[in-house]
């Protein structure tokens, strides 16, 4: 029998990428260097040596891509602007060219029948920026807000709502605590300050937006946390981590005050970045939607060993991802229940702005990931039934693509299979299902 879920009528579905991961012509008409294009010629930062240079060529091939999104069927694209193709530094007046880019590529969408939905920053900070401290340095908040302006000035007449910030929380462990992500530090706790220039940067953006009539999201990567045991040590562990990965990044904006650090060992002041007013500025422009990244919960021991107020353990005897990464559906529907119960009033309209399961180029037939949108989509509409108001799914990701430090081929998220080396895309039968998927639900409008 065929997959139903019992979603709003109103339920916007739609696929979601990154500049970055598809766009390639990293040298082209005007565009700077961004921090990831530097990871990328860092010896052994990305596994065999791939970079986002070509990518899927989505800078030359988008009309392609709208073609493969209309014949989905969907309502709604997300995609992120690459700053540094629109200032080349960071700083300073904008690149025509670069913004004719995205000048074409919402014209083509809109022709299409897909509303757009961009993100302004997906980790591809300027190097510019970068040489002057990044996300570090707290100016970067307000050049973001600067660029925010030049973008919507040039766009906003036609997209009503936009995504301030992707994961704030992988960007600020991957790129400055961890160096697994560019731009490659390792400063581990004392990378906070990294966090609050991401949400000073986005309640700044947030205004921009709304003095502008414009929709503000902020798209967060958020887990469903539990502890390993009932003892109370992993308890107290569970709860450091939900602080640092959830509410550290969700608290300032809904409830306008950072969570207490103490589990964390993190001074209030997170080493010296917050000043008097900076809550005011991430929390008053408000949000008119959360978005919510989910892939799979996350378990949680005691440590074991000094460092890190928590180890983090695998979920035995459940299906893996490529990645490693355990499925989990009904995790799903337990963060958003618990999303509720923390925020209450709060907690503004939810869309999930990205899920999907990564496999490997030799997986076939393409069942698993099926498997896991269609249980994801069950898990959604579970929360819809207690009272949880989601308005829509972006699935990640419409193309194989740029995995970051994992590289072209390991990791494949896509609904639409690319070969790297001809281009050439082939929609897998996930495509064909979400295709129906879609046309059903439509149909039931």
């Amino acid at each position: 029998m065929p997959d139903r879920y019992d979603l709003p009528a109103h339920f916007r579905w739609g696929a979601a990428t990154a500049a970055y991961q598809i766009e390639g012509a990293v040298e082209e008409d005007g565009r700077g260097p961004s921090v990831w294009d530097t990871f990328c010629a860092r010896p052994g930062a990305v596994r065999d040596g791939h970079s986002g240079a070509v990518a899927c060529d989505h800078y030359h091939r988008y009309t392609e891509d709208i073609a493969l999104m209309r014949g989905l069927g969907l309502d709604g694209y997300r995609f992120s602007i690459a700053w540094p193709r629109v200032q080349p530094t960071g700083r300073g007046a904008v690149n025509p060219a670069g913004l004719a880019f995205y000048d074409r590529l919402v014209d083509a969408l809109l022709e299409a029948g897909i509303t757009p939905l961009p993100t302004l920053f997906h980790w591809d900070l300027p190097q510019g920026l970068e040489d002057t401290g990044g996300w570090l340095d707290r100016d970067t908040a307000h050049r973001f807000a600067d660029y925010t302006a030049l973008v919507t000035d040039r766009l906003g007449d036609r997209v009503p709502a936009w995504i301030t910030l992707n994961e704030p929380f992988v960007h600020t462990v991957y790129g400055y605590a961890l160096g697994i992500h560019a731009p490659g530090r390792t400063l581990m706790f004392e990378a906070l300050p990294a966090a609050h220039h991401q949400l000073l940067a986005h309640g700044l953006a947030a205004t921009v937006l709304h003095d502008r009539g414009l929709e503000v999201m902020l798209a967060n990567n958020l887990t469903a946390v539990e502890p390993a045991t009932a003892s109370p040590a992993d308890a107290a562990a569970a709860d450091a981590y939900d602080t640092l990965h959830n509410r550290l990044f969700t608290d300032p904006v809904l409830l306008g005050r950072y969570p207490d650090l103490t589990g964390l060992g993190v001074p209030d002041d997170l080493y010296g970045a917050i000043r008097p007013g900076d809550t005011e500025l991430i929390h008053t422009p408000g949000l008119d939607a959360l978005g919510l990244n989910f892939y799979n919960p996350t378990r949680v021991a005691a440590p074991t060993a000094p460092g890190l107020p928590f180890d983090l353990v695998d979920i035995p005897d459940v299906p893996h991802t490529a990645f490693g990464w355990p499925v989990v559906p009904e995790a799903l529907t337990r963060l958003l229940l618990t999303l509720r119960d923390r925020y209450g009033k709060a907690l503004p309209p939810v869309t999930i702005t990205e899920n999907g399961c990564s496999l490997t180029e030799t997986t076939d037939p393409d069942q698993p990931r099926i498997d896991f949108i269609s249980a994801h989509l069950h898990a959604l509409a579970r929360a819809v039934a207690e009272g949880i108001d989601v308005r829509g799914y972006y699935t990640w990701s419409l193309l194989d693509n740029f995995e970051w430090a994992e590289g072209l081929h390991r990791q494949r998220f896509g609904l639409v299979h690319v070969d790297f080396t001809t281009q050439r895309r082939t929609p897998r039968a996930s495509y064909a299902w979400y295709r129906d998927v879609i046309a059903r639900h439509r149909g039931t409008r």
